[in-house]
């Protein structure tokens, strides 16, 4: 799984290369690889509206969603398969009969 690092760190990383130092020198200095710093900065400018894309904001919503919506699956699954178990409990024993 790949390495979080904290917001801050990675606000302090794209300041550096603003100041006018170079990806491979932060990288360097940091022990960051180069890739990972051109990935927050691609990131940030598409948080910022210069470049088309889906915003941190965006993704962060998107990831939510599809989590929710394997969760209701689950659920309905789960409902599924329990609705069918009790029909053939219920089918086994010679269904309900009709009171008078």
């Amino acid at each position: 799984m790949p390495r979080r690092y904290p917001p801050e760190f990675r606000r302090k990383v794209l300041d550096l290369l603003k100041s006018g130092c170079t990806v491979a020198e932060v990288a360097a200095g940091l022990g960051v690889t180069a890739q990972t710093i051109y990935n927050w900065r691609n990131q940030e400018l598409i948080d910022t509206g210069q470049r088309p894309g889906l915003s941190s904001i965006e993704s962060a919503e998107l990831a939510a969603a599809r989590r929710r919506i394997a969760e209701l699956e689950t659920e309905l699954a789960i409902a599924t398969r329990s609705t069918e178990l009790l029909k053939s409990v219920a089918a086994a024993k010679g269904g309900s009969k009709r009171s008078r």
